[in-house]
């Protein structure tokens, strides 16, 4: 028996993990939890570490579950491959994984970090390039900008805050 990549269709990789469980299979979907803006409130959910990846167990015998119903259920795109060959993910890579899924459970992936260069997309500032300090505890961004010579303090809504590029 080893792990095996699949590619599923866009948002839809629990919907799939359920489909495949749903018929035998054994699967795993590595999920952290990450802060998002959901309707202008900050919220913590629960995403894939891999968007639109997840593993599964499948053996090579003849005896095994049958690999031909996997490229067709609902939200299934296809089983990775290299050339003809399925990808191959290692049992350690696998543990590793599920450790670091378990460590992570307490501490989301945070939306901006502080210290991190932003753009200010709303109001009167929009355009102007801040740097993010904080998160209220009305989901307000606490973003220090240069005025007239001088660093200032604003706050702002977090709807109102983009990451810049690297």
């Amino acid at each position: 028996m080893y792990w095996y990549l699949i590619q599923t269709k866009p948002r839809l990789e629990k919907y799939a993990l359920e489909n495949l469980e749903r018929q035998g299979y054994e699967c795993y979907l590595p999920i952290i939890p990450a802060e998002k803006l959901r309707q202008g409130k900050l919220t913590v959910i629960d995403t894939p570490l891999f968007p639109r990846y997840l593993f599964i167990r499948l053996g090579t015998n003849a005896t095994d579950k049958s690999w031909g119903p996997i490229r067709s259920t609902k939200g299934v795109s296809t089983l990775v491959r290299f050339g003809n060959d399925p990808a191959k993910a290692d049992d350690e890579l696998i543990a590793l994984l599920k450790s670091r899924e378990n460590a992570l459970q307490d501490a989301p992936e945070r939306l901006f970090e502080q210290g991190e260069r932003v753009s200010l997309t709303e109001g009167p500032f929009a355009g102007i390039e801040g740097i993010y300090q904080m998160t209220d505890g009305e989901c307000r961004a606490m973003v220090l900008i240069e005025l007239l010579g001088k660093t200032a303090s604003l706050r702002i809504d977090l709807k109102g805050v983009r990451k810049l590029s690297p």
